[in-house]
């Protein structure tokens, strides 16, 4: 099926709009726009983050800004440079992907991918996406349910999938 049907079918309005979470202490701005943030030889599982945006009435949101910022797998932000961070746009579907890893724990937090949600002219959603079946994520005081990835496992990695609901 196309991406804009898989939208359609996972969206029935009026959508909720994804929860908003805490931006943490390791946001920076003005990350660049690749497609990969995948460096050769970086220790991790590869995972492929891809969604869609789309408005509470379901309609697909095309060039909204998708931004990541993570740990690496061994649960480290880089706060000097702007590795494992990097923002797409969505296409007309509303779709996006993004080729990461996937991040390491740390002291206090289960595995987590913080997100930036931007659509034209609308408002920034920040929040955080998270892995299924991880025992951290019921001890993280943050943990949401409704923030988790759909995950499949492939030969090559990952594939990891959410459907971003703003309010518009």
């Amino acid at each position: 099926a196309p991406a804009g049907a898989e939208t359609a079918s996972s969206c029935a309005p009026p959508a909720t709009p994804t929860p908003a979470q805490t931006e943490g202490p390791y946001y920076k701005a003005g990350p660049p726009e690749p497609a990969s943030l995948v460096e050769p030889g970086m220790a991790g599982t590869p995972v492929s983050l891809t969604g869609w945006v789309v408005a509470t009435d379901c309609a697909p949101l095309a060039d909204a800004k998708v931004e990541i910022w993570q740990a690496d797998a061994s649960g480290t932000y880089d706060n000097m440079g702007y590795r494992l961070r990097g923002y797409v746009l969505t296409d007309a579907t509303g779709g996006f992907t993004i080729e990461t890893i996937v991040p390491g724990e740390y002291p206090g937090r289960t595995e987590h991918i913080h997100v930036k949600v931007t659509p034209p002219g609308g408002s920034t959603l920040t929040t955080q996406l998270y892995f299924p079946g991880l025992q951290g994520n019921d001890a993280d005081g943050i943990y949401d349910p409704a923030l988790l990835l759909e995950v499949i496992e492939g030969p090559s990695g990952l594939t990891a999938t959410y459907t971003f609901v703003v309010a518009v």
